[in-house]
Protein backbone atom coordinates (compact mmCIF):
# COMPACT_ATOMS: atom_id res chain seq x y z
CA UNK A 1 0.00 0.00 0.00
CA UNK A 2 1.50 3.55 -1.27
CA UNK A 3 0.27 6.45 0.85
CA UNK A 4 0.40 9.86 -1.31
CA UNK A 5 2.75 12.62 0.10
CA UNK A 6 1.23 15.84 0.41
CA UNK A 7 2.55 18.60 -2.34
CA UNK A 8 5.10 20.70 -0.61
CA UNK A 9 3.96 24.30 -0.46
CA UNK A 10 0.58 23.65 -1.91
CA UNK A 11 -2.38 26.28 -0.62
CA UNK A 12 -4.47 25.03 2.09
CA UNK A 13 -8.14 25.28 0.90
CA UNK A 14 -10.21 26.99 2.21
CA UNK A 15 -13.87 28.38 1.57
CA UNK A 16 -13.35 32.97 1.00
CA UNK A 17 -16.60 33.69 2.44
CA UNK A 18 -16.22 31.22 5.69
CA UNK A 19 -13.23 32.96 6.88
CA UNK A 20 -14.26 36.19 6.32
CA UNK A 21 -16.85 35.54 8.55
CA UNK A 22 -14.56 34.28 11.30
CA UNK A 23 -12.70 37.20 10.44
CA UNK A 24 -14.99 40.00 11.22
CA UNK A 25 -15.71 38.60 14.27
CA UNK A 26 -12.55 38.48 15.59
CA UNK A 27 -12.83 42.31 14.29
CA UNK A 28 -15.86 43.07 15.87
CA UNK A 29 -15.19 41.32 19.20
CA UNK A 30 -11.35 43.59 19.52
CA UNK A 31 -11.34 46.17 17.06
CA UNK A 32 -8.81 46.25 14.04
CA UNK A 33 -6.01 47.85 16.21
CA UNK A 34 -6.87 44.99 18.85
CA UNK A 35 -7.01 41.72 16.78
CA UNK A 36 -3.48 40.38 16.76
CA UNK A 37 -2.72 38.58 12.81
CA UNK A 38 -2.36 35.49 15.90
CA UNK A 39 -6.04 35.74 16.76
CA UNK A 40 -7.17 36.19 13.22
CA UNK A 41 -5.83 33.68 11.93
CA UNK A 42 -6.61 31.24 14.53
CA UNK A 43 -9.86 31.88 14.05
CA UNK A 44 -9.90 31.98 10.51
CA UNK A 45 -8.06 28.09 10.50
CA UNK A 46 -5.38 29.40 8.35
CA UNK A 47 -1.65 30.19 8.30
CA UNK A 48 -0.28 33.70 7.86
CA UNK A 49 1.04 32.74 4.08
CA UNK A 50 -2.22 31.95 3.71
CA UNK A 51 -3.56 34.75 4.64
CA UNK A 52 -1.27 37.24 2.73
CA UNK A 53 -1.25 35.07 -0.43
CA UNK A 54 -5.28 35.46 -0.05
CA UNK A 55 -6.15 38.90 1.34
CA UNK A 56 -2.96 41.02 1.04
CA UNK A 57 -2.52 42.38 4.21
CA UNK A 58 -4.44 42.54 7.30
CA UNK A 59 -5.73 45.95 6.36
CA UNK A 60 -7.42 44.44 3.03
CA UNK A 61 -8.63 41.03 5.11
CA UNK A 62 -10.25 43.67 7.24
CA UNK A 63 -11.69 45.97 4.15
CA UNK A 64 -13.28 42.30 2.80
CA UNK A 65 -14.42 41.70 6.19
CA UNK A 66 -16.43 44.46 6.50
CA UNK A 67 -17.57 44.91 3.32
CA UNK A 68 -18.88 41.17 3.73
CA UNK A 69 -20.81 42.22 6.74
CA UNK A 70 -21.89 45.54 5.44
CA UNK A 71 -23.78 43.95 2.52
CA UNK A 72 -25.93 41.82 4.50
CA UNK A 73 -26.89 44.81 7.13
CA UNK A 74 -27.77 46.97 4.15
CA UNK A 75 -29.80 44.11 2.89
CA UNK A 76 -31.43 43.94 5.88
CA UNK A 77 -32.06 47.70 6.43
CA UNK A 78 -33.09 47.68 2.97
CA UNK A 79 -35.83 45.11 3.57
CA UNK A 80 -37.10 47.07 6.74
CA UNK A 81 -36.87 49.87 4.32
CA UNK A 82 -39.68 48.51 1.73
CA UNK A 83 -42.20 49.14 4.28
CA UNK A 84 -45.08 50.97 2.60
CA UNK A 85 -45.64 53.67 5.16
CA UNK A 86 -42.40 56.50 6.41
CA UNK A 87 -43.28 55.56 9.48
CA UNK A 88 -43.48 51.70 9.16
CA UNK A 89 -40.46 51.74 7.83
CA UNK A 90 -38.61 53.97 10.26
CA UNK A 91 -39.92 51.25 12.87
CA UNK A 92 -38.84 48.62 11.13
CA UNK A 93 -35.24 49.51 10.68
CA UNK A 94 -35.09 50.05 14.46
CA UNK A 95 -36.41 46.89 15.28
CA UNK A 96 -34.79 45.03 12.49
CA UNK A 97 -31.53 46.52 14.20
CA UNK A 98 -32.16 45.92 17.59
CA UNK A 99 -32.50 42.73 16.62
CA UNK A 100 -28.95 42.58 14.71
CA UNK A 101 -27.52 44.30 17.87
CA UNK A 102 -28.48 41.79 20.66
CA UNK A 103 -28.55 38.31 18.04
CA UNK A 104 -27.00 35.61 19.97
CA UNK A 105 -24.73 34.26 17.00
CA UNK A 106 -22.63 37.02 17.21
CA UNK A 107 -20.81 40.11 19.31
CA UNK A 108 -23.10 41.89 20.37
CA UNK A 109 -23.35 45.48 19.40
CA UNK A 110 -22.18 46.24 15.42
CA UNK A 111 -18.93 45.91 13.83
CA UNK A 112 -19.14 49.35 12.22
CA UNK A 113 -19.41 50.95 15.82
CA UNK A 114 -16.81 48.82 17.35
CA UNK A 115 -14.25 47.92 14.52
CA UNK A 116 -12.38 51.18 14.85
CA UNK A 117 -13.94 54.14 16.14
CA UNK A 118 -10.83 55.09 17.73
CA UNK A 119 -7.84 54.32 15.76
CA UNK A 120 -3.90 55.49 15.83
CA UNK A 121 -3.21 57.91 13.19
CA UNK A 122 -1.65 55.03 10.51
CA UNK A 123 -4.70 53.58 10.74
CA UNK A 124 -7.11 55.89 9.84
CA UNK A 125 -8.36 54.99 6.66
CA UNK A 126 -10.01 52.11 9.15
CA UNK A 127 -12.14 54.79 10.71
CA UNK A 128 -12.91 56.33 7.27
CA UNK A 129 -14.14 53.05 5.66
CA UNK A 130 -16.40 52.32 8.96
CA UNK A 131 -17.80 56.00 8.81
CA UNK A 132 -18.47 55.35 4.78
CA UNK A 133 -20.31 52.27 5.72
CA UNK A 134 -22.83 54.16 8.11
CA UNK A 135 -23.16 57.01 5.87
CA UNK A 136 -24.34 54.91 3.04
CA UNK A 137 -26.83 52.88 5.48
CA UNK A 138 -28.01 56.58 6.34
CA UNK A 139 -28.25 57.76 2.67
CA UNK A 140 -30.57 54.56 2.02
CA UNK A 141 -32.79 56.17 4.53
CA UNK A 142 -32.86 59.36 3.83
CA UNK A 143 -33.50 58.07 0.13
CA UNK A 144 -36.66 56.29 1.48
CA UNK A 145 -37.73 59.48 3.96
CA UNK A 146 -37.22 62.15 0.89
CA UNK A 147 -39.41 59.72 -1.33
CA UNK A 148 -41.98 59.96 1.78
CA UNK A 149 -42.07 63.79 1.91
CA UNK A 150 -42.68 63.93 -1.95
CA UNK A 151 -45.86 61.47 -1.72
CA UNK A 152 -47.26 63.49 1.32
CA UNK A 153 -46.10 60.81 3.95
CA UNK A 154 -44.17 63.37 6.24
CA UNK A 155 -45.29 66.10 7.74
CA UNK A 156 -45.03 69.48 5.81
CA UNK A 157 -41.71 70.70 7.54
CA UNK A 158 -40.08 67.78 8.42
CA UNK A 159 -36.26 67.52 7.25
CA UNK A 160 -35.74 63.61 5.79
CA UNK A 161 -32.36 64.12 6.05
CA UNK A 162 -32.70 65.32 10.02
CA UNK A 163 -34.95 62.82 10.66
CA UNK A 164 -32.84 60.14 8.83
CA UNK A 165 -29.85 61.35 10.79
CA UNK A 166 -31.91 61.01 13.95
CA UNK A 167 -32.46 57.45 13.52
CA UNK A 168 -29.21 56.49 12.83
CA UNK A 169 -28.26 58.29 15.85
CA UNK A 170 -30.71 56.05 17.91
CA UNK A 171 -29.45 53.04 16.14
CA UNK A 172 -25.82 53.39 16.90
CA UNK A 173 -26.20 54.68 20.42
CA UNK A 174 -28.00 51.01 21.01
CA UNK A 175 -25.15 48.92 19.16
CA UNK A 176 -23.06 51.32 22.11
CA UNK A 177 -25.49 50.09 24.83
CA UNK A 178 -26.15 46.46 22.98
CA UNK A 179 -22.06 46.37 23.70
CA UNK A 180 -21.99 47.09 27.23
CA UNK A 181 -24.46 44.98 28.13
CA UNK A 182 -28.05 46.24 27.57
CA UNK A 183 -30.99 43.63 26.50
CA UNK A 184 -33.19 43.26 23.20
CA UNK A 185 -35.97 44.26 25.21
CA UNK A 186 -34.21 47.41 26.52
CA UNK A 187 -33.91 48.15 23.21
CA UNK A 188 -36.89 47.76 21.85
CA UNK A 189 -38.18 49.82 24.82
CA UNK A 190 -36.47 52.65 23.74
CA UNK A 191 -37.65 52.14 19.92
CA UNK A 192 -40.96 52.26 21.76
CA UNK A 193 -40.21 56.01 22.98
CA UNK A 194 -38.55 57.23 19.65
CA UNK A 195 -41.72 55.89 17.75
CA UNK A 196 -44.41 57.66 20.33
CA UNK A 197 -42.24 61.12 20.42
CA UNK A 198 -41.93 60.80 16.33
CA UNK A 199 -45.51 60.10 16.30
CA UNK A 200 -46.87 63.12 18.78
CA UNK A 201 -44.58 65.31 16.56
CA UNK A 202 -46.07 64.49 13.29
CA UNK A 203 -49.94 65.04 15.07
CA UNK A 204 -49.29 68.61 14.64
CA UNK A 205 -49.10 68.65 10.86
CA UNK A 206 -51.36 65.26 9.60
CA UNK A 207 -54.19 64.68 11.74
CA UNK A 208 -56.93 63.20 9.56
CA UNK A 209 -54.39 63.57 6.65
CA UNK A 210 -53.53 59.76 6.88
CA UNK A 211 -49.79 60.80 7.09
CA UNK A 212 -46.70 59.80 9.27
CA UNK A 213 -47.68 58.06 12.15
CA UNK A 214 -49.43 54.77 13.50
CA UNK A 215 -51.45 53.53 11.00
CA UNK A 216 -50.57 55.70 8.42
Amino acid sequence: MTTETPTIGRPRAFDEDTVLGRAAEVFWRHGYEGASLSALTSAMGINRPSLYATFGSKEQLFQRAFARYHETQVASARAALDQPTAYAAVEAFLRSSADGLTAADHPAGCLSIQGGLACSPENTRISGILAAGRAATESALEERLSRAAEEGDLPDGMDARALARFVMALSEGHAVHAAAGASREELHASVDVAMRAVALHSTVDTVDRGGFGPGS
